[in-house]
């Protein structure tokens, strides 16, 4: 196909509320380097990640939760200092969107031209290739421009070629969340028969987290809106505890084996109360607030191993195709927007009515 020299796409121009959003229709496409792939994006979806990289959320002087007035308007306290995922400063402007569903229209040096024209999920970690510093990544649509344009260029190995008859709006539904998911189950071991308690259970990351912890075997009780615990029960829950709920008192203490958590807030204590001795507590959000209190002897007289999940585990992505290919998890898309009404898409994103995901479609022309 013939590539144009310029596209449509967003422009993310400083931190703050959504008037640091810019559509524009005169940004350069991008020329793959050596080792890199021209993609024609097909669909991107809409994450908390892009929305809390926007208003500085990740800044240490943050304190709140990511509320909806924080997403419309910006963390009142965010410094642009330390306000990414690795906690260094933004370049703008800067093209977010995370997941990124297309197909390869140029290969840059090095890169076998069998690849143009292969449909591809693109991670959104981007760790170190040469394994080296397993902990060291950068993120699509934070630290390399994403999927909020017509194209964009990624290094070859990080577009994973996938076989579906999915719909790009489809597809571009899992990256994110579903790496998120698989990340926190891998790094937890989740195991066959065990109880796993799941926070935010309607959300992007959370309703795939039930269905992978189905998947893998796991007994599943999920933490969700009341007017939501129907769908989350058709993702395979076995019980929902309503939102607001006390999950201590829904629960037997010491009945938990794992935890994944996407929430935090004021109500965290109770997640570990309810663990097992020896339990495994996996976060990966902190949707209430990123500050909780921890009774210490919580934490060793139970034993209790507290993981963190940003980087992917190097096996994650390429297990997700795999799910996706052989039909083990399917797509929860709640609606989809012109990428032109972001704003728009951003706002029911940040109402919270949805279950699943919302997605982003640029122009075809």
């Amino acid at each position: 196909m013939t590539v144009p020299k310029l596209m449509k796409g967003v422009l993310l121009n400083g931190h703050g509320g959504f008037d640091q959003l810019e559509y524009s229709a005169n940004i350069p496409v991008p020329e793959p380097g050596p080792g890199e792939v021209l993609v024609r994006v097909g669909a991107a979806g809409v994450n908390n990640t892009d929305i809390n990289t926007r208003i500085g959320w990740y800044s240490k002087s943050v304190g709140e939760g990511t509320t909806s007035d924080a997403g419309r308007e910006g963390a009142s306290k965010a410094k642009d200092d330390d306000a990414t995922w690795g906690g260094t400063p933004l370049s703008f402007p800067r093209i977010q969107g995370i997941d990124v569903c297309g197909r390869i229209v140029r290969v840059g040096d090095g890169v076998d031209e069998g690849r143009i024209n292969e449909r591809v999920l693109i991670t959104p970690c981007l760790n170190d290739p040469a394994g080296n510093e397993p902990f060291q990544a950068s993120f699509l649509g934070s630290e390399c421009d994403g999927g909020f344009a017509q194209y964009t260029k990624i290094a070859s190995q990080f577009a994973y070629k996938i076989d579906s008859d999915l719909s790009d709006m489809e597809l571009a539904s899992f990256p994110c969340s579903y790496s998120t998911a698989e990340n926190m189950l891998t790094k937890a071991n989740v195991a066959k028969g065990e109880l796993v308690l799941i926070t935010g259970a309607s959300g992007g990351v959370g309703s795939a987290a039930v269905q992978l912890a189905k998947r893998r075997g796991a007994k599943v009780v999920a933490v969700a809106g009341a007017s939501k615990a129907h769908n989350v029960m058709m993702l395979g829950a076995d019980n929902v505890i309503p939102r607001g709920s006390s999950v201590a008192a829904a629960l037997d203490g010491n009945s938990v084996d794992v935890v994944v958590d996407l929430v935090a807030g004021p109500e965290w204590p109770e997640l570990l109360e309810v663990l097992k001795p020896g339990g495994r507590y996996a976060v990966a959000g902190a949707m209430a607030g990123p500050l909780v209190e921890l009774d210490v002897r919580t934490l060793y007289l139970k034993d209790l191993r507290l993981l963190g999940c940003t980087v992917l585990e190097p096996e994650v992505f390429g297990n997700l195709v795999g799910y996706i290919e052989s039909g083990e998890i399917k797509p929860i898309v709640a609606g989809a927007y012109p990428l032109r009404e972001i704003v728009d898409a951003q706002e029911a994103f940040l109402a919270k009515k949805h279950t699943g995901k919302l997605v982003l479609v640029p122009p075809e022309d």
